[in-house]
């Protein structure tokens, strides 16, 4: 098993800790691992939240639901919404992406990267485009141009729209999320977490690094005191911005280079081999304050 690299910079005792799931908390078979699920409830009994933060929408975190202690609460579609996992994935906060902007990027992805095809995330499901992959999961979902998907009669009657979603047929990832910036970045932001070249957009300045901030905000919870976890590029902002992060060893080369510190992959339960070793500095801490008592 791989041993975490310790970050390069040294940082107050953590306060709360942010993981994203696929990629990362989860295996690869969506399943948390018995040794994981033991980790996250002794972090929380050693006084450390955890918050996931995932690009997920709501109605797909039950595989988490049953191991989020204390607030219950979780940060998805890349920063666009706060839930609560107590009350069933219900809304608290929305920073939505405004439909005018949505169909302005479509218009812009359509001239730059010919054959892309789109999918719209609703706060009530998703609906994507006749050539969009389907999504088994969502059957109800409604098909058809995302010209239509995100058309209203009445300006801010519907659902908000909490991302859109940008798929190539032909075009490596990396490249797609370059053309893609390139051709709407000063409209929206833009960010991926699939293998394939599908991107996910959300209203400018959001993403899971300004909503965490928000949160911890909210909890009197600086940066520094916040350990992040991540392997793909959505997860970069969030890496950047806690003062200890640490790259999954499958992750992404640019999440590597971004990240302070390295565990071992998802498969390996790298997230768990990390917070052990926290909860046994945060126990250490406590015993050290009780001898000086």
């Amino acid at each position: 098993m791989t041993s975490p690299r310790a970050p390069r910079t040294s940082a107050p005792a953590p306060r709360l800790i942010a993981t994203d799931l696929d990629g990362t908390l989860l295996r690869d078979d969506k399943s948390v691992s018995e040794r994981t699920v033991a980790a996250l409830a002794a972090a929380e009994q050693a006084g450390i939240e955890v918050f996931f933060v995932t690009g997920r929408p709501a109605r797909w975190m039950d595989v988490v639901s049953d191991h989020v202690h204390g607030h219950g609460l979780a940060i998805c579609a890349n920063g666009a919404a706060v839930v609560d996992l107590h009350a069933g994935g219900t809304f608290l906060e929305v920073h939505p992406l405004e439909r005018p902007i949505a169909l302005d990027v479509v218009r812009a992805l359509r001239a730059a990267a010919p054959g892309t095809s789109f999918a719209v995330e609703l706060t009530t499901g998703i609906h994507y485009e006749p050539q969009y992959p389907p999504f088994f999961l969502d059957p109800g979902a409604t098909v058809a141009t995302a010209e239509k998907l995100l058309f209203e009669e009445t300006p801010g009657a519907a659902a908000p729209v909490l991302k859109l979603l940008a798929q190539h047929p032909e075009l490596d990832p990396d490249v797609f999320l370059s053309v893609a910036r390139a051709a709407a970045g000063e409209r929206a932001s833009f960010t991926r977490s699939s293998p394939n070249a599908l991107i996910e957009i959300s209203a400018l300045g959001v993403s899971k690094a300004s909503t965490l901030a928000l949160c911890c905000a909210e909890r009197g919870i600086t940066a520094d005191e916040v350990v992040a976890f991540g392997d793909m590029p959505n997860d970069i902002e969030m890496l950047t911005w806690a003062g200890r992060s640490y790259a999954m060893g499958n992750a992404h080369p640019d999440v590597l280079a971004a990240a302070s510190g390295r565990t071992a992959g998802n498969n390996e339960d790298g997230v768990a081999v990390v917070i052990e070793q926290l909860v046994t500095e945060a126990l250490h801490a406590a015993e050290d304050r009780t001898d000086r008592l």
